[in-house]
């Protein structure tokens, strides 16, 4: 059966097979065909001759081409003095093939899915439509509204979101001169970058929603990004199930102290089983010394790493730059934010929403 083509990806390789005018398909980890390669064994007995522990978990290759017959793939993997490629035959290939067939869940989407829109081109109200997205797709963004965040609130208001107060007050102003708000002694009210996190993690119940309403922008910097963690988390768990089980069952303990506040709660990072839907709890900022068993500290590291490393991968991500009238909403429930560092007197107005 001739290979068709093939599509790398991150951690693995698809290759397309032809036969019955039904394509097929199977997937093999990059390191799964490097411990399988013909050249790493004895040319007299064909016995393997190096063990997988002799190889680097994060090898990838430096070419891959279907043969000339399309009966199998020359794969490059760039650490040979001599040259040579491994070669995996098309039917060596189904025969041992693990994951034939296989649906992959998507990773996070990027730019191309948060939805930004005109205020003024809005053609229904305004909120309903805001709040339509927000539920398609986590976020979204409306451009050149008014600098009235109050009337905002209203709008919000009239269709069912409440404003939540906590312990920085009704209406956060992030600015490094802020005067306004209590307990401002974090990051938000300074002009450095803030990485993905989830806001409020330490409370028993997080704010649903977050209105992020630009009134002055950065002279330089001051870019936002999003994630959409719930993406995230179910592609974790088609990727690596025990990272996805660690996270989803392991208690972490957030922490939050401030000047007049202090506030200590122990969760999973995911949590499926909350009676309203999914909720992830994600600051790195916030986490306590973590308390894990010795036998299990260094799977909960990676487990947690392998997290890290995929929403903060930029292709992952959308990042986008607010304007003097622009707002951003967010479903915190299930959403990553973050903040570049920035010059100059940059404002945003915070405020924290729940349906009544």
């Amino acid at each position: 059966m001739p290979i068709t083509r093939f599509a790398p990806h991150d951690d693995f390789l698809r290759v397309y097979f032809a036969g019955d005018g039904v394509p097929r398909h199977a997937d093999f980890h990059w390191f799964w065909l490097r411990h399988n390669s013909e050249l790493d064994r004895h040319p007299l007995t064909r016995e393997r001759i190096v063990c997988s522990s002799e190889l680097p978990l994060e090898l990838r290759p430096r070419g891959v081409r279907v043969s000339a017959d399309a009966s199998g793939l020359d794969v490059d993997w760039g650490d040979r003095a001599d040259g040579q490629v491994s070669r995996y035959a098309a039917d060596w290939l189904l025969a041992n093939a693990y994951a034939a067939d296989r649906v992959a869940v998507p990773p996070p989407p990027s730019d191309s899915v948060l939805l930004t829109v005109e205020a003024s081109q809005v053609r229904e109200p305004l909120v309903p439509f805001a709040l339509k997205r927000l539920q398609e797709s986590g976020a979204v963004i409306v451009r050149g509204f008014e600098a009235d965040t109050e009337a905002l609130i209203d709008l919000f208001g009239g269709a069912g979101l409440s404003v939540i107060e906590t312990h920085f007050g009704r209406i956060e102003d992030l600015r490094t001169d802020n005067t306004t708000n209590r307990n401002t002694d974090q990051l938000g009210y300074t002009d450095s970058a803030v990485q993905l996190h989830t806001d409020q993690p330490f409370l028993d119940r997080p704010p649903r929603y977050q209105l992020l309403h630009c009134q002055r922008p950065a002279e330089t910097g001051g870019e936002n990004s999003v994630v959409d963690g719930l993406a995230a988390a179910r592609y974790l768990a088609d990727q690596d199930a025990a990272a996805f089980e660690l996270l989803r069952t392991v208690q972490v303990t957030f922490h939050r102290k401030q000047a007049a506040f202090e506030r200590v709660l122990v969760s999973p990072v995911f949590d499926f089983d909350a009676p309203e839907g999914f909720r992830i709890r994600y600051s790195y900022f916030t986490l306590a010394p973590h308390r894990v068993p010795f036998a299990r500290m260094e799977a909960w590291y990676r487990a947690y790493n392998r997290f890290a490393t995929l929403v903060r991968d930029e292709r992952h991500q959308f990042r986008f730059r607010l304007g003097a009238g622009d707002f951003l909403l967010y479903d915190n429930w299930r959403m990553l934010h973050a903040r570049t560092s920035f010059t100059g007197a940059r404002w945003v107005r915070g405020v924290y929403f729940d349906a009544r």
